[in-house]
């Protein structure tokens, strides 16, 4: 069976989806079995991938307009046509980049195998960069993350203030630019220290 798959952004009137539903429908797909979302690549829950997902079964052909159609990115889009793939599912793109995917076909499968190594690959360097930036960060001596709000200056502020009835907690935080988790880790509501805070004031 052939099920197809589409999609766009918007859901004001401004995105239509004919010009998908036409090329979908000339490819032989049959009306009912086409899923449509109003949605952005990027949304995780879009209803309609969702109930085209589970529509499938082994032997069925996926089939959609464009590659970005489908997918927020090349590493969800591989993963997704993996995931296809092991249920005997195959994929089939249209036109645009990717128009040469159709995994019924050796020829499909092996453009689909270079996408594949193409997201290995992006997933490789970013991880390398982000070990590179932690490296270069500590030889500067500093750590990753971001940086430690809570200063000895703003703690005994906020001991000071603390320990007064009429002080607005949020109002506090906001004035100090910290959580109120930061606030309550460093100092108890009577205004004393609490483990975190006596170690802030020990460091040099």
């Amino acid at each position: 069976m052939l099920i197809g798959y589409m999609r766009v952004s918007k859901a004001d009137g401004s995105q239509v989806l004919d010009l998908q539903r036409d090329a979908l429908l000339q490819s032989g797909i049959l009306q009912e079995h086409l899923y449509e979302d109003f949605a952005s690549g990027k949304n995780d829950d879009r209803q309609g991938l969702t109930a085209c997902l589970k529509a499938l079964r082994k032997g069925d052909t996926l089939i959609v307009w464009k590659l970005d159609r489908l997918g927020r990115n090349l590493r969800h889009l591989v993963n997704t046509v993996h995931e296809l793939a092991s249920k005997g599912i195959s994929f089939k793109v249209l036109t645009g980049q990717g128009a040469q995917i159709d995994t019924t076909t050796s020829q499909g499968k092996l453009v689909f195998g270079i996408f594949a190594a193409l997201a290995e690959f992006e997933r490789d360097l970013i991880s390398e960069r982000t070990k590179a930036g932690l490296a270069s960060a500590r030889a500067r001596g500093r750590n990753g993350g971001a940086p430690y709000k809570m200063t000895q200056a703003k703690l005994r502020l906020a001991m000071a203030s603390m320990g007064k009835h009429e002080t607005n907690i949020s109002d506090l935080c906001k004035e100090l630019g910290i959580t109120r988790q930061t606030l309550y880790r460093h100092i108890a509501p009577d205004g004393s220290l609490r483990v975190d805070g006596e170690k802030l004031l020990k460091k040099p």
